[in-house]
């Protein structure tokens, strides 16, 4: 699991509910009308801007993996495609059927190699893999970039509607101070829903599919050349070019041929 992620959110929501709990009670900051403009008019504009399959993929694989880690980082790929090559150096393709993996992209691969599969179509399979997965992940970055876009202008459209109804209705007092609240509280409710929320998880996948990019292109490079039977210390050695330089001698060490 991301802990940051979640540590991020609740970290905000505590700094922002405290400082509305000094100044008074949290009852104050609710209103039915802001949430509705803020939420109802960020979904609409959503729908818009975005075909259903892409909202219906963006989404929850976007919301999952703002909350996840993945499996293995790309110096655990390197030592982990460098020890199944010296199985399947030793064994052969049929040794590769034992091997278990907790990536399962990386587990795809190896059964392909495991099947007898050629090579162009284990790279072909693979490589579309790899490209519909980030199309899905990107989607999911752009539509909570786009709430995060929506959010406060849809606030400062609340802001309006609020200040008119107060406008409109100078001669009555009473209904001053709950026109007023509203049209603040939509500001308040469209920055929070963008700059707590939507806009720092939209940035947050945008890495997460920049290293998902980077570990899945390892891997269909280390699944090839063991596909093609190359030695467990030239698979290493090849695929240490993915490590920053800074971690390639340090943690890099060949496996022995």
């Amino acid at each position: 699991m991301d802990i940051m992620t979640g540590v991020g959110l609740v970290a905000g929501i505590i700094v922002i509910a405290t400082m509305m709990l000094l100044g008074g009670d949290l009852h104050m900051f609710i209103s039915e009308h802001a949430m509705i403009i803020i939420f109802g008019g960020s979904t609409a504009a959503t729908m818009i801007r975005f075909p259903l399959s892409a909202l219906m993929h963006g989404l929850p694989l976007g919301a999952k993996f703002a909350f996840t880690m993945s499996r293995l980082s790309a110096h655990d790929l390197v030592d982990e495609l460098a020890r199944i090559a010296e199985i399947a150096r030793k064994q052969g393709p049929v040794g590769l059927e034992k091997v278990e993996t907790d990536e399962p992209f990386l587990a795809k691969g190896i059964r392909y190699v495991a099947d007898g599969y050629d090579l162009d179509f284990i790279r072909d399979n693979l490589e579309r893999d790899r490209d519909n997965f980030l199309m899905h992940l990107d989607e999911g970055s752009k539509i909570y970039r786009a709430v995060g876009d929506c959010a406060p202008a849809f606030g400062m459209v609340g802001t309006l509607i609020g200040m008119v109804q107060m406008f409109a209705n100078m001669t009555d007092p009473s209904k001053l101070g709950p026109f007023m609240a509203t049209a603040l509280l939509a500001t308040l409710y469209g920055a929070l829903v963008a700059n707590l929320f939507c806009i720092p998880i939209a940035d947050k996948l945008h890495g997460k599919l920049l290293d998902e990019e980077t570990n899945r292109t390892l891997i269909i490079d280390g699944i090839l050349m063991i596909r093609d039977s190359k030695s467990p210390t030239l698979v290493r050695e090849m695929l240490l070019a993915y490590l920053p330089e800074k971690h390639r001698h340090a943690e890099g060490e060949p496996v022995p041929a």
